[in-house]
């Protein structure tokens, strides 16, 4: 019986609907218009309500009252609309496989008018973007949103923007580097003391460099018609990405924004690819993992590798030196969340009841750490060795600076991504832009697959009261499917790696591994 089953399985999947790109091109803008849709129809159980709107700025939606949209409806509809997305992405990403090389340009122009399109209307099921209005304000009112949280002020007074925040970051101070807290303090002044307005800027911010980013990426790609295709459908084009940065207005593209631009810069100047992560950092610190990306990078060429680590250092040491000090620390608060969805979270539940919350977050921290050395070994030795778009004909792919970093980079993001206890879909653009720079592999698919249900656990994520039975549907879909989904990834990722021999580490492969960094020959590159 599993043969057979897997038998058939196959036979689906080798059917010609699984590669006919026009098939999924229009799943993906049938997908994002349905989620367009949902939002126009105004403030609902998925919909963020912004308060009062006193211009004709965007977003836009129809009057509150006129349409009331029912939970059930917004709920599956959502949920349709996720799944038919990313079937729609994953038959398009088999269209490249098999020869298809559309014109990029158009591809981009579909791209970049979904994504615009979704941000001109009110964000969906994440109330993360109220927070940063929130942050903004608290600026312009001359606090500091490092030592002071909306919950504060609220408790005190009226503020007619940040009585809007939702639960449950109120009383979270902010995590942010110094470049995000600007951009929140931009929003804030230009959108002034209406909610509705604020969030609209804050919504171009994430646009803006959404946009830039696939620009940036498809310019890298120049000259090679799969790569670029590959680079819009993984950024602009990407319904995972449309809908967890566009439909929810979260700043990922700011960080990712100098990030890239960093890596546009590694073939020429390592000046200028230092400044670009140096910047990123000072949006998110998570781009710590781009930055050894880029150590490793330059590995072989010890000038540049200084010249890249003092321009970074620099540029991080007076960003938060100057502006945020408070923000180098604030990150680490994170590392204690296990959310929702996540593969520890029945760990967790278990470890609640035994040994208590505090102890049993420590252990999840503690096991994802582990396992980001362990998955990221795993996919250092089963990712492939294809040299980076606009490289010189006949380029090593092991001594060119940008292959390995975006190699690098790849491996390092999705093993934290699939192995964090906390981790959300729009985190996943961090491994989305090095993929796009990179021959297919089967690492594209495992983050598909996870990027698509943790999307889909958090159409629910909306901390408000939900019927019961949209609880109980959530709560099955979130806490239940979601995990176990997190938790394939992870086996896919170990099945992978025995599947194309399961090395493990040994004196020799270190061995090896150090008579490589000297430039000696190895046995084994990796």
């Amino acid at each position: 019986m599993p043969s057979a089953l897997i038998t058939r399985a196959r036979a689906v999947l080798d059917s010609p609907w699984t590669s006919n790109a026009r098939l999924g091109l229009r799943l993906i803008v049938a997908a994002t218009l349905l989620t367009v849709l949902i939002a126009f129809l105004g403030p609902s159980a998925v919909a963020l309500r912004l308060g009062p709107r006193t211009t004709f700025m965007p977003p836009w939606y129809l009057p509150v009252g006129w349409v009331q949209v029912n939970e059930w409806v917004a709920v599956i509809s959502l949920w349709v609309a996720l799944a038919a997305g990313a079937i729609g992405l994953w038959i398009c990403y088999r269209a490249v496989e098999v020869g298809w090389r559309p014109p990029v340009r158009r591809l981009f122009l579909l791209g970049a008018t979904l994504a615009t399109v979704t941000s001109l209307v009110p964000p969906l099921t994440s109330a993360d973007v109220l927070m940063y209005a929130a942050y903004g304000r608290l600026m312009v009112l001359g606090w500091n949103p490092y030592d002071i949280t909306p919950a504060n002020i609220i408790r005190q007074e009226f503020d007619s923007v940040m009585r809007w925040v939702e639960a449950p970051w109120q009383d979270t101070p902010s995590v942010y580097g110094p470049i995000a807290a600007f951009s929140q303090w931009l929003a804030a002044t230009l959108g002034g003391e209406n909610m509705h307005q604020v969030v609209f800027w804050l919504q171009m911010f994430a646009l803006i460099p959404f946009l830039i980013v696939g620009l940036i990426v498809v310019k890298m790609a120049h000259g090679d018609p799969a790569f670029q295709t590959r680079a819009v459908l993984f950024t602009v084009l990407n319904p995972i990405m449309i809908w967890s940065i566009c439909a929810q207005a979260h700043n990922e593209p700011l960080t990712l924004m100098f990030a890239v631009g960093g890596f546009w810069f590694l073939r020429r100047n390592a000046w200028l690819a230092g400044l670009g992560i140096g910047l990123a950092g000072c949006v998110k610190v998570s781009l710590v993992y781009y930055g050894i990306a880029m150590v490793w990078g330059y590995r072989h060429q010890p000038r540049k590798l200084l010249q890249l680590c003092v321009a970074a250092a620099a540029t991080i040491g007076l960003g938060y030196g100057l502006f945020a000090p408070e923000a180098l620390f604030a990150a680490a608060r994170n590392t204690s969340y296990v959310s929702a969805g996540s593969w520890t979270e029945w760990l967790h539940a278990l470890g609640q009841v035994t040994i208590g919350d505090a102890a049993s977050r420590r252990v999840m921290s503690t096991l994802g750490l582990i396992g980001l050395f362990v998955i990221g070994w795993m996919l250092s030795r089963v990712l492939p060795w294809v040299t980076a778009p606009g490289g010189a004909p006949g380029t090593d792919p092991r001594r060119d600076p940008l292959t390995i970093t975006v190699r690098t980079a790849a491996l390092l993001t999705a093993a934290w991504l699939i192995t964090s206890p906390y981790t959300l879909s729009w985190y996943d653009l961090i491994t989305w832009v090095p993929l796009s720079l990179m021959a297919a592999n089967r690492l594209d698919v495992i983050t598909m697959w996870r990027g698509t249900w943790l999307s889909l656990a958090y159409v629910t994520g909306r901390v408000i009261e939900f019927g019961p039975g949209v609880v109980v549907a959530g709560f099955i879909m979130r806490d239940v499917l979601c995990t176990a989904a997190q938790i394939i990834a992870i086996v896919w990722v170990v099945w992978w790696w025995r599947k194309e021999g399961g090395v493990l580490p040994d004196v020799r492969i270190v061995r090896d591994g150090w008579r490589r960094m000297r430039g000696r020959p190895g046995l084994d590159p990796a």
